[in-house]
């Protein structure tokens, strides 16, 4: 074969393949070109509506799923709102990336718009985070005032105007719980530098009843200038509600708006008990080696000046009480006969029993007494005071004296009482007062301090006393 033969050859061969490589540039260009004619168009389209002023539509959909999002979510949208907007308005379009190139098509779109001014975008309304922090600020504050009642607030609040002084408040108040000094100061500084705990305190006080707010006033502390014109008062004097209220009228302006005469007389009383007026003076201890102990400071007591105040409720209650016994005793006394055949009848027994040796007894409800001298004492034994008869064994004796009283048998037979206690005897419902004697007779009801005894005479030991009584008499 020739070379020119070959070259022939090797034309034909290669001209199928050639001929598509040339056809697939060709549709390659002209796909080019068509697009780059289409986005001309689309470019040219653009900038007629906008030059009309007519902004084509985007195509969204109008299906809108409603779900409840959590304070977490709102937050975190806001803010995700926010930073769309702050990107839209400095012109970076939302969704790319601060470092990403725009591409070639992007680059040619943005380059045959023309430039139109952006509109700024209204800022974030930061109603959604201002209400979550506001929703969560109270529960905070409710946790602080756990303890603190508005009562208590109120109560500290007058109580530090009268005095000035937190200590003083905090052994002098009674709060409704136990607080210790260190949170009647914290309380105290947090009413008066915090706004929110301030303000809450004072819309829950405002919201208390006026009779609470004056239970509460009646309880408030006393001042010095109070306690000093109280202490002006003489110990010796016997002061009424009028002397008080007359104070009162003198110094409106130094007593508390809510004191009353009652309230000024029962502190006088306390100021008088702890010998804190001017005229009292406070006793020395003896410099000695002998310690008073309890029963010798009660010894040098004197029971005049401690006489009970007097109350007109109570004594009409008790003169109405005291009549109503007297005839209940009437009617017993009516019906005793009748009473002491049906005993006898049933126990085969009549009165008590006396031995050779008991002049009289007196009977309560627990305890019976053995009188088997001519004198014995009354009252309430304690280590240093030992007496005859101790009350105590037949019932509450804490009202009653020491000594309080003495039973005596006269040589004529005659059985009498004398009280020396601080209370009254009643005999009968009749009052032995303090100094005073009454004379027993059998089957007389004595009372001492809501204690209440019959006493029960033997009356054949008595008659053979009388009896050589009468025959000493003559001689």
């Amino acid at each position: 074969m020739t070379r020119g033969t070959w070259r022939t050859a090797q034309r034909g061969r290669s001209g199928p393949d050639s001929q598509g490589l040339l056809d697939s540039s060709l549709m390659a260009s002209g796909t080019a070109s068509r697009s780059e004619d289409e986005e001309s168009l689309a470019g040219q389209k653009r900038a007629s509506s906008q030059a009309l002023g007519t902004i084509p539509k985007r195509r969204s959909s109008s299906r809108f799923i409603k779900r409840k999002k959590f304070d977490d979510e709102l937050v975190e949208s806001s803010l995700a709102k926010s930073s769309t907007r702050a990107k839209g308005a400095s012109g970076v379009e939302p969704g790319r990336c601060s470092g990403s190139e725009p591409s070639s098509s992007e680059k040619k779109k943005v380059s045959k718009a023309p430039s139109t001014p952006v509109p700024p975008s209204p800022a974030p309304a930061p109603g959604l985070t201002k209400r979550v922090k506001k929703s969560k600020q109270p529960l905070q504050v409710t946790k602080d005032l756990g303890r603190w009642k508005p009562a208590d607030d109120l109560l500290l609040i007058n109580a530090v105007l009268q005095t000035n002084d937190l200590t003083s408040v905090h052994l002098g108040v009674k709060f409704s719980c136990r607080f210790t000094l260190r949170e009647v100061q914290e309380r105290w500084y947090a009413l008066l530098y915090d706004p929110v705990i301030s303000k809450l305190a004072c819309q829950a006080m405002r919201q208390l009843h006026p009779e609470a707010i004056a239970a509460i006033q009646s309880k408030a502390l006393f001042s010095k200038a109070e306690e000093q014109l109280l202490s002006k008062v003489g110990s010796t004097s016997q002061p009424t509600l009028e002397t008080f209220q007359d104070l009162l009228h003198r110094h409106p302006d130094a007593f508390y708006l809510a004191r009353t005469a009652k309230a000024l007389q029962a502190h006088w009383q306390l100021m008088k008990q702890y010998y804190l007026l001017e005229d009292q003076t406070v006793q020395p201890l003896p410099k000695g080696d002998q310690v008073l102990n309890f029963s010798d400071a009660e010894d040098l007591i004197d029971d005049s000046k401690l006489k009970d105040m007097r109350d007109e409720v109570l004594e009409h209650e008790l003169t109405v009480a005291d009549r109503r016994q007297k005839r209940e005793i009437r009617q017993l006394e009516q019906e005793l006969h009748k009473w002491q055949v049906l005993v006898d009848s049933i126990t085969g027994m009549s009165s008590p029993d006396f031995d050779n040796q008991t002049l009289a007894v007196l009977r309560g409800r627990m305890v019976r007494y053995l009188m088997r001298s001519r004198e014995i004492t009354l009252g309430r034994a304690t280590k240093d005071n030992q007496i005859d008869v101790d009350l105590s064994l037949e019932g509450p004796a804490w009202k009653i004296s020491r000594k309080q009283g003495i039973i005596k048998l006269k040589n004529n037979g005659d059985f009498f009482i004398a009280n020396e206690g601080r209370r009254p005897i009643y005999i009968d419902g009749r009052p032995v007062l303090c100094g005073s004697k009454w004379r027993l007779s059998n089957n007389s009801v004595v009372e001492i301090a809501s204690l209440r005894f019959v006493f029960l005479i033997n009356q054949d030991l008595i008659a053979l006393i009388r009896a050589e009584a009468a025959k000493i008499t003559p001689q």
